[in-house]
C-alpha cells in the first residue's frame, strides 16, 4: 500500500511512478548517510514549506529513531533544539540553506532528500490534510505520535537495497540542474527520469505562458515575496493578480495556481482548484499541472544547495530526453 503523499498522484500513473522513485531513492534506500540524517533534512524542509502532514510524519520517523531529549524536541517542533551538534546544522541547512554542513560524498544523498521533499510537501499541501493524524485532544495526540514514531522508526531501520524504483520510468539525460546528483547511479536515474516525465507533462498540460511565467518567477523563489503573507488577504491577491495579468485569460487560474504551489503552498485554497477545475481540468490535468510546478520549484531550490547551475529555461526538456 501506497503513503499519501504518493497515492495523491494516482490519477496520473507517470506522475505516481516519479513521486514515488524520487522518495524511494532518495529517502528510503541505504547509502553513506544515515536515516536519521536523511529524516531531519525531510523535517527541516517540511517546516520550512509549512507542511505539517510531512513534519508529523518526518518528524515522528526522525524521533523514534533518537532518544532522549533530543527525540522530545523533535516530537515538539523544535528542531532547533536538538543536541547533537550534526543533526541540528543540518536541519538548519535543510531549513534555511547556506554552506552544505556535510562532506562532498554525502551532497548528492541529502539534497536528494531536500528536492524529493521540496517536491512533496507542495504536493501534500495542495491535495492532503493537515496531519496524517485523527484530530484529538492535545495530551492524547501525544500519545499518538509517541506511538506511530515507534512504528515509523522500526519502519525506517529496515534496509532498502537502491537502484530498483527508476526502471519503472524510461531512460533519460541529466540535465545540468541535477548535477548534484554526482556518483550516485541510483539518485542520477530516480531524478532524472522523473524529472523527464514531469516536464512532459508540464508540456502536455500546462499552457506554455504559465510555463515561461514560472520559469521567469523562479529567482524569487529563494526568498518569497512577504506580500504572500501579508494580511489582509487581498494584499496577498495583489501580487498574484499582477503576475497572472500578463496571461491569457483562460490560462490565469492554472497560472495563479502553479505560482501558489511554487511559492507559497500552503496558501492553496479550494477555490484556488475550483477555478482551475472550471478551466476544463480534470484530476490527471490537476495533478500533473501541480506535479509540474512542484517539481520546477523544487529542482530551482537543489540547484542552488550546491551552487550549481540554475533550473533550466522552458523548452528544455526537449533536448535531454534520451
Amino acid at each position: 500500500m501506497l503513503a499519501p503523499p504518493v497515492a495523491l498522484h494516482a490519477a496520473s500513473p507517470v506522475m505516481l511512478a516519479a513521486a514515488w522513485t524520487m522518495l524511494r531513492e532518495a529517502l528510503l534506500a541505504s547509502g553513506r548517510t544515515g536515516r536519521d540524517a536523511r529524516e531531519v533534512v525531510a523535517a527541516g524542509v517540511s517546516q520550512a514549506n509549512r507542511c505539517p502532514y510531512c513534519v508529523d510524519v518526518h518528524g515522528g520517523t526522525l524521533a523514534g529513531l533518537l532518544s532522549g531529549p533530543d527525540a522530545a524536541a523533535v516530537l515538539t517542533g523544535q528542531l532547533a533544539d536538538l543536541r547533537e551538534p550534526r543533526l541540528r546544522e543540518l536541519a538548519r541547512w535543510a531549513a534555511y540553506g547556506g554552506p552544505p554542513p556535510f562532506p562532498p560524498e554525502h551532497g548528492p544523498e541529502l539534497v536528494g532528500v531536500a528536492v524529493a521533499f521540496h517536491y512533496l510537501n507542495r504536493m501534500v499541501n495542495v491535495f492532503l490534510p493537515d496531519s496524517p493524524l485523527p484530530p484529538v485532544p492535545g495530551p492524547v495526540a501525544a500519545v499518538l505520535r509517541r506511538g506511530a514514531a515507534r512504528i515509523l522508526a522500526g519502519l525506517a531501520r529496515r534496509p532498502v537495497v537502491p537502484g530498483v524504483s527508476p526502471g519503472l520510468l524510461p531512460p533519460a539525460t541529466v540535465p545540468p540542474d541535477l548535477s548534484w546528483t554526482g556518483d550516485r547511479p541510483h539518485l542520477v536515474a530516480a531524478f532524472a527520469r522523473s524529472a523527464a516525465v514531469v516536464d512532459a507533462a508540464g508540456e502536455r498540460t500546462v499552457p506554455a505562458p504559465v510555463r515561461r511565467l514560472l520559469t521567469a518567477q523562479l529567482p524569487r523563489l529563494g526568498a518569497p515575496p512577504p506580500v504572500l503573507d501579508a494580511r489582509p488577504a487581498a494584499l496577498r491577491h495583489r501580487w498574484l493578480d499582477e503576475c497572472v495579468a500578463g496571461l491569457p485569460e483562460p490560462d490565469r487560474p492554472a497560472g495563479r495556481l502553479a505560482l501558489l504551489v511554487a511559492f507559497a503552498s500552503y496558501r492553496v485554497t479550494a477555490a484556488d482548484v475550483d477555478r482551475v477545475r472550471a478551466r476544463g481540468y480534470d484530476d490527471r490535468g490537476l495533478v500533473e499541472l501541480a506535479a509540474w510546478s512542484s517539481l520546477t520549484a523544487a529542482r530551482y531550490l537543489g540547484a542552488r544547495a550546491l551552487r550549481v547551475a540554475p533550473a533550466p529555461t522552458a523548452g528544455w526538456s526537449r533536448r535531454t530526453i534520451g
